[in-house]
């Protein structure tokens, strides 16, 4: 099968399947072949890895990392996407096509009985509207991946990679960073995909941690002090804390801050993990 990453091959599959690209599911088909290869490159596929890719589309990035892993296992939520990935994938008997919503399966289940033991990295482009969603669903899931590539968009990407004290550093960061380390990989413009997205992409690697990263002794109350932090960015510590769903009063959140050395004053976007685990721990 000839190279997927071009617009004329493109145009020519579509048109002989007379698929139509869907608004309500995101679609936007990579058509430059130097920024595959550099998903893939960032992805550190190794030949005996399985790979798990979340919306293959036609197929495009599927058959470079067939070629550069033993087993592929992808997964495309458009029925009528199918019959196109049958085609452009013959080539490819070490890859296999499941049809289904990505948020929906049991994945523990099917990375079992495609995978075994083998290590296992995630490459997807995700379409944006569900970019979170999936991300915090394989990794809330502690599922036996090594590492995810993903092209998403530029701004959550951002917010994903951030720091404590900048505007983009937010719940999203201490979520994400609470499992996995991230890495940006390259920065991705519109005139690539087809159809453009009206957005700048960006790809980004997510490591998966052999532990989380800071010890808390209960997990949903760590999010839930997150939560409660940047669920009103204007105020203090102390206010957000005090005025959220913790149902804790405010004199003790004070008494708390105060015995662990944060100054309520500060607001959640300059605390660390490390500070948001200190809280959580001594609010149990």
């Amino acid at each position: 099968m000839k190279n997927l990453a071009s617009p004329k091959i493109v145009k020519e599959i579509i048109k002989k399947h007379g698929f139509h690209f869907s608004k309500k599911l995101g679609q936007n088909f990579l058509i430059d072949y130097n920024i595959l290869d550099k998903i893939v490159e960032g992805a550190r596929i190794e030949q005996e890895d399985g790979v798990l890719e979340i919306g293959p589309g036609i197929g495009t990035m599927t058959q470079v990392l067939s070629e550069m892993s033993d087993k592929v296992l992808a997964i495309e939520i458009d029925k009528s996407l199918l019959p196109i990935l049958e085609e452009t994938l013959r080539d490819y008997p070490n890859t296999k096509v499941i049809h289904g919503d990505v948020l929906r399966l049991p994945l523990e289940e099917i990375l079992h009985n495609n995978f075994g033991n083998k290590k296992i990295k995630v490459v997807a482009n995700l379409p944006y509207y569900v970019t979170t969603s999936i991300i915090m669903k394989l990794l809330e899931e502690e599922l036996p991946i090594e590492s995810i590539t993903i092209m998403i968009q530029k701004e959550v990407a951002q917010r994903i990679h951030a720091t404590p004290g900048g505007k983009e550093y937010g719940a999203l960061s201490v979520a994400v960073q609470f499992y996995a380390q991230p890495h940006i990989i390259t920065t991705v413009p519109p005139t690539v995909f087809m159809p453009p997205p009206s957005v700048e992409s960006t790809v980004i690697r997510l490591d998966i941690l052999k532990q989380p990263r800071v010890e808390v002794a209960n997990r949903k109350l760590y999010f839930d002090v997150v939560k409660a932090a940047f669920g009103k960015r204007r105020k203090t510590l102390l206010n957000a804390l005090s005025s959220g769903n913790l149902g804790i009063e405010k004199k003790a959140i004070e008494e708390i801050l105060s015995s662990i050395g944060i100054d309520g004053k500060r607001r959640g976007e300059t605390l660390s993990l490390q500070e948001f685990a200190d809280i959580a721990n001594n609010l149990e």
